[in-house]
């Protein structure tokens, strides 16, 4: 049979892919005669149900020159793809998912060691996390015309754990309260109000700085550093590091500061002893066994009352009381209780009388030098730099005399108030030895030997003793 008697279908097969994305021509059986047009081509991919996507330029290359695809698949057609959506997504406002503990790279490439832990600080009503959402596919056509459909994304929901709350739209995930950012198990995200830390604060905690409660249930060991904008707690005892707290700070064990310690709380203080350490409280500090040879400020009052109660060198300062079980020792070692002002306002004072000291000695420095300008001044010998030290000099003991005053205004205002201690005491419960200052407001008492259960009060411009009740 010829070529011209037979079906051109019989030379010519379209396949069409399982995807029904894809549409091929395949020529065999044919001679190096054989021909076709580009309309029979047409026509037999349309028999074929090929609708879209159809490449007639391929079509007609082939019709052009049939023998150069001749006993090889060709693609005449393609569809469009489907695409599916995209899921939607929670995007954090944190970082969950690096849970190696590095060490902070300072800026000169150095690294501190004591800056591991990263805590993820918030405040309340601040932006935790935001949902983005799912997007919708976009359908697909095969080469035979029909549609392909596409799936859309799925949502992506909050997993809403403890103190933390979506907007209407769940949008959105947003804090309480002031804690610090945590995911649980089955990926739930909570804010907590106390950070705590199950063991020492050691290398492999390194400093904190939390913006609600700490709580230590072992040691801080030296050279840490705590900051909590709620309480500090230490079931264990603090060594030479520093605590500061907005609200009170408990240590259960002790401090041993080894004259390195800082503990600043902005309410109160308790502890079962301090040692060579310095505390400033606005509160109360209150220690059940001994204070010794520390330096305390605290706003209202220091209480060391326990079953030693023992209050033995440095310096303790206290705007109202400082109450003891004993004061000193048989050695006599110097120890300073001052009350009746705010310890702040005594040490502005000290600093200031240093400041006023300062500038009169250096004031009479310029007055000698002014001296023997003017002398030669007066005899026609005043070159111009040394008439231009003159003026200089001149300016600079005006600006003395005018800091001179305002710093002497500003200590009247402070003895003034240091006149107002009528209600400041010192209460020795058992005994108070030799070596002991007592200041109460702009007085000074010195103990020269032991007494027992006394208080020291201020009265009629002197520190009067009475005995305890």
């Amino acid at each position: 049979m010829s070529e011209g008697n037979m079906p051109l279908d019989f030379f010519i097969s379209i396949t069409v892919s399982d995807d029904k994305l894809s549409a091929h021509l395949l020529i065999s059986n044919t001679e190096d005669t054989f021909k076709v047009s580009i309309g029979q081509l047409l026509d037999l991919v349309q028999k074929n149900h090929i609708i879209h996507g159809v490449n007639q330029v391929v079509l007609a290359e082939i019709a052009d020159n049939p023998k150069s695809f001749s006993n090889k698949k060709t693609l005449i057609a393609t569809g469009t793809k489907q695409l599916d959506g995209q899921n939607g997504y929670i995007k954090l406002s944190f970082d969950f998912d690096d849970n190696e503990k590095k060490p902070l790279e300072l800026e000169d490439g150095r690294v501190n060691y004591k800056e591991v832990v990263s805590i993820h600080n918030v405040r309340k009503g601040q932006l935790i996390g935001q949902r983005f959402l799912a997007t919708a596919g976009t359908p697909g056509r095969a080469v035979t015309g029909e549609t392909l459909f596409s799936k859309s994304g799925k949502e992506a929901r909050f997993k809403v754990g403890k103190n933390v709350v979506t907007d209407a739209e769940q949008m959105g995930l947003y804090a309480t309260i002031d804690g610090m950012v945590v995911r649980t198990d089955r990926d739930k995200i909570n804010v907590f109000p106390v950070y705590e830390i199950n063991g020492d604060v050691d290398y492999n905690i390194g400093n904190i700085d939390f913006i609600g409660t700490v709580v230590v249930r072992g040691n801080v060991l030296p050279g840490f550093k705590i900051r909590a904008a709620g309480d500090i707690r230490v079931i264990g005892g603090v060594e030479a590091a520093e605590l500061e707290a907005e609200g009170s700070i408990e240590i259960s064990a002790g401090i041993v500061g080894q004259n390195k310690a800082l503990i600043k709380a902005g309410k109160n203080v308790k502890s079962s002893f301090v040692q060579d350490a310095t505390i400033e409280v606005s509160g109360e500090l209150n220690v059940s066994q001994s204070i010794m040879h520390s330096t305390v400020r605290a706003g209202s009052s220091v209480n060391c009352v326990g079953a030693k109660g023992l209050i033995v060198g440095g310096t303790i300062q206290a705007g109202e009381r400082v109450t003891a079980r004993t004061i000193g020792n048989s050695m006599s070692t110097a120890t300073s209780i001052e009350v009746g002002v705010l310890p702040e306002l005594r040490n502005e004072m000290i600093q200031l009388r240093n400041q006023l000291k300062s500038l009169i000695e250096n004031m009479e420095k310029s007055d000698k030098a002014l001296s023997l300008l003017d002398q030669l001044a007066a005899i026609g010998q005043l070159s111009p730099d040394k008439l231009a030290m003159r003026i200089k000099l001149n300016n600079t003991k005006k600006q003395s005399v005018d800091e001179q005053v305002s710093i002497k205004e500003r200590i009247l205002e402070i003895e003034k108030s240091l006149e107002d201690s009528e209600n400041a005491k010192v209460q020795v419960i058992s005994t108070i030895y030799g070596g002991t200052k007592i200041v109460i407001g702009r007085y000074t008492k010195f103990i020269k030997d032991p007494t027992n259960r006394m208080t020291f009060r201020l009265s009629e411009g002197d520190i009067v003793m009475s005995a305890n009740v």
